[in-house]
């Protein structure tokens, strides 16, 4: 006999393990499907704006500069930054959930939009816009208190809806207690 020098042979057993999934390992799978779906979510906006900003518009914008005076150019190109704000804006709404990954690429995204801004286009408008959608997706890294705190202090930043639509995302290590909802409504009325 090869191996061993008593004759014996050592047999490896494994242990057996249920056929039957772990609660444990059923929850971390479903936790990457909801994961996946954010990412979806988040490259869809991600190649709507990219689409929006990529289709030869700056150089059309420079082309149009001999013909075109600049004011006409900006009421032209102007509204494609308001479209793409609305775009970030109204994406969060139609998710579930996010982790931090997705806001830091969000606000990354708007940062790239304002530096690949149209030359004609009034670049502080365009700074103002995107601020608000990073200020916005910033937002759902507070804890709840602070993020009440600031829809109280800044209360006409945002609308209703967005406001309800920051606490209806369900945020990586974020806890909204049942009662915060009343007490954002309540905030809300008073305004």
């Amino acid at each position: 006999m090869l191996g061993n020098a008593s004759g014996k042979h050592k047999r490896h057993h494994h242990a057996r393990t249920s056929s039957v999934p772990s609660r444990n390992l059923a929850s971390f799978a479903d936790e990457y499907r909801k994961l996946a779906i954010d990412c979806l979510k988040v490259l869809r906006v991600e190649m709507q704006l990219e689409t929006i900003f990529h289709m030869q518009i700056t150089r059309r914008d420079e082309e149009m500069a001999l013909f075109v005076a600049r004011v006409k150019r900006n009421y032209i190109f102007g509204g494609i930054c308001a479209i793409a704000a609305n775009a970030f804006m109204k994406a969060l709404a139609d998710m579930k959930s996010i982790n931090l990954f997705g806001v830091q690429q969000i606000c990354w995204n708007s940062i790239a939009l304002a530096l690949a801004a149209i030359p004609s286009i009034d670049s502080e408008t365009i700074q103002q816009r995107l601020d608000r959608v990073r200020t916005y997706y910033e937002l759902l890294n507070m804890p709840f208190e602070a993020l009440l705190a600031f829809i109280t202090k800044h209360e006409n930043m945002f609308t209703a809806t967005e406001c309800t639509n920051l606490l209806k995302v369900q945020v990586s290590g974020r806890e909204i207690p049942t009662d915060v909802r009343d007490r954002l409504s309540d905030i809300l009325s008073h305004r």
